[in-house]
């Protein structure tokens, strides 16, 4: 399937583009476009102005995914959620202070090459993170 935001990715589109193509679609293709208005018409739009997949009632648009694809019982996803959230709008509703430095890393990131090499070495910071957080879930306290 077709998959379609923004071009410039950043935090959001980033994680929302792992988590697609991780637990939705594993053989994801994504189109970067400049405006909604150059989405392909075979393509399915997120994280951008007027996406069903975007930013919805103070919510970023990884938190969307995540329930518009019934994957809110993973703890370990709930929990990055909640840092890609605070890293994305910075409304303090929750408590992430890994959301300043993640956030920081990905920028960085981002300068060093295009979109889609934003996305392949965003991919094992996200896999990292997913990892820990499914063992921190499964022990009941941060992995040693």
């Amino acid at each position: 399937m077709k998959w379609a935001t923004r071009a410039g990715i950043h935090i959001d589109r980033a994680a929302c583009a792992w988590l697609i193509r991780r637990f939705i679609d594993p053989d994801a293709t994504f189109v970067f476009v400049p405006d909604p208005a150059h989405v392909p018409d075979d393509a399915t739009p997120f994280d951008m102005r007027g996406a069903d997949l975007g930013h919805h009632h103070g919510d970023c648009s990884f938190e969307t995914i995540l329930r518009r694809y019934d994957l809110t019982d993973d703890p370990a996803l709930q929990r990055i959620a909640e840092i890609i959230h605070e890293a994305d709008l910075d409304d303090e509703r929750f408590d992430a202070p890994e959301a300043p430095g993640l956030d920081v890393v990905l920028r960085g990131l981002s300068m060093i090459g295009d979109d889609e090499h934003t996305m392949t070495v965003t991919k094992p910071v996200f896999d990292g993170l997913y990892e820990y957080y499914r063992r921190a879930s499964l022990l009941g306290r941060e992995p040693a």
